[in-house]
């Protein structure tokens, strides 16, 4: 018979306990309502938005600062008036070593013949013999010296400007390691 009134038993129980958690959500129920008729709302009216004047707009006829025209034109004058730096670089023949950049280039020895000063230039596996006076790299670079242990020339290069100036490089000495 305690088999039977078992599960008859469980469900009366369930709902028993539910009905005494009720009675605690109605204690925080009616807390809350009270909560909720004591604030009062603080919200304060918006501006009224201003007046927007519409400008007529008078640049519409003239050139675009970055338009092709204007920039080709820029570009022409800059070519008809190249500094005096690069005014005498530009009207000469390019020599061989000018196609290379200067970090793929290795000084690898020195001589010297009938006093003048020779460096030995490694590029692409190859050895070139340079003196002063000669140009390598691609920044018009002219050697000023060669000293055992490097070469010094300068090149002519564009500064944040854009204005060409002067900048000293050099080419020091690889050895080999044994």
């Amino acid at each position: 018979m305690i088999g039977r009134t078992l599960p008859g038993l469980l469900p009366l129980m369930l709902a028993a306990l539910l009905g005494a958690c009720g009675a605690e959500h109605e204690e925080l129920q009616d807390w809350m309502e009270s909560q909720r008729r004591g604030v009062k709302p603080n919200v304060e009216p918006l501006a009224a938005p201003k007046k927007f004047d519409p400008q007529p707009y008078t640049s519409a006829q003239t050139v675009e600062p970055f338009s092709p025209q204007k920039l080709s034109v820029a570009a022409r004058i800059e070519a008809r008036q190249p500094s005096s730096l690069l005014g005498a670089e530009l009207n000469r023949r390019k020599e061989p070593l000018e196609a290379y950049p200067l970090d793929s280039m290795a000084m690898v020895g020195s001589v010297a013949k009938a006093g003048t000063p020779f460096a030995l230039l490694r590029v692409d596996n190859l050895l070139y013999q340079v003196k002063p006076g000669d140009y390598l790299g691609q920044n018009y670079g002219r050697i000023t010296q060669i000293t055992e242990t490097q070469i010094v020339l300068r090149e002519i290069v564009q500064d944040a400007a854009g204005e060409w100036i002067e900048r000293p490089a050099s080419l020091q000495l690889q050895e080999k390691a044994r």
